[in-house]
């Protein structure tokens, strides 16, 4: 069967879409365990994709407790060289309504109990991570998302926050006062290990809600947040039906060369099983060592 070169990582709406025809779900077992799901393959505009529910089907899976690694690590056994993201996210900026959509460019990440490397252990690597989105990408994508008539904006920083519990108060408008855009529990944690399997990745971060510090707006709840959510997701269906279109997986991209230089440790001290371990992610270097 086809590689599926295009990933997307969201909810589960996002793959019963008008003109994604799906050949088969398969479950992948990896070296960091399983992955929240199996993963939907199948063709999109007659390009080969696949999909994962990155909270599982029915969102089981609370943010902190994904296992981020898996998903990833999956998505690069299966060839995937392009990865699209959809999450849900809060707004920190009054002319960023709910409804509307981000193509972020920028994270902030103040998690603190999840894995988010796949180098913990064995070998020491330190990826650059100054531009954590690939620019081609999100232009990719922000353009399907204008051709879609969705209300877009293209750049802007994300705060990765723990989760489950949304922020306080106090939180929120810390956040407000670094200039970041908007808020989330998934996405930083997402790029870094993406950049680390040397797959291309962007998001669309869809605001539901304008998380606490609004004084005026409405007191929201995790329902209103699923509601609005639920009611962008025909526009996010569009945009990705679009997005996809326009990719060009096979075009080379220097973030499928991210590791160029990251890695530090000596390769030769390395043991077989850490190199089996991280195989799909850093074979070549092992074996050039």
């Amino acid at each position: 069967m086809e590689q599926p070169l295009i990933g997307i990582i969201g909810g589960s709406g996002l793959y019963q879409m008008d003109g994604f025809e799906v050949s088969e779900r398969r479950r992948i077992s990896t070296p960091f365990g399983e992955p929240s799901d199996e993963y939907v393959i199948g063709t999109l505009n007659g390009k080969s994709v696949a999909f994962l529910p990155r909270h599982g089907r029915g969102h089981r899976i609370t943010a902190p407790k994904v296992n981020y690694r898996a998903n990833l690590y999956g998505m690069k056994c299966l060839g995937v060289r392009q990865i699209l993201s959809v999450s849900a996210v809060g707004s920190l900026k009054e002319a960023y309504h709910p409804g509307h959509m981000v193509v972020v460019d920028q994270f902030i990440d103040i998690t603190k109990q999840r894995a988010s490397s796949f180098f913990d252990e064995g070998v020491v690597a330190h990826i650059l991570m100054a531009q954590p989105v690939c620019g081609g990408l999100a232009g990719k994508l922000f353009q399907a998302a204008r051709e879609a008539g969705a209300a877009a904006h293209f750049g802007g920083s994300y705060v990765c926050i723990e989760g489950p519990q949304l922020s306080t108060k106090a939180e929120s408008l810390v956040y407000r006062g670094w200039n970041a855009d908007v808020i989330g529990m998934t996405n930083a944690t997402e790029a870094k290990l993406a950049r680390e399997a040397e797959i291309c990745y962007a998001t669309m971060a869809m605001i539901t809600d304008y998380d606490c510090w609004h004084e005026s707006e409405e007191a929201f709840s995790a329902e209103k947040i699923v509601a609005t959510f639920q009611q962008n997701v025909k526009t996010a269906q569009d945009v990705l039906r679009r997005a996809v279109k326009a990719l060009e997986p096979e075009q080379p991209c220097a973030c499928q060369t991210a590791l160029e230089g990251s890695i530090i440790s000596d390769l030769s001290q390395v043991s077989d099983a850490t190199q089996t371990r991280l195989e799909a992610i850093a074979g070549r270097f092992f074996r050039k060592g």
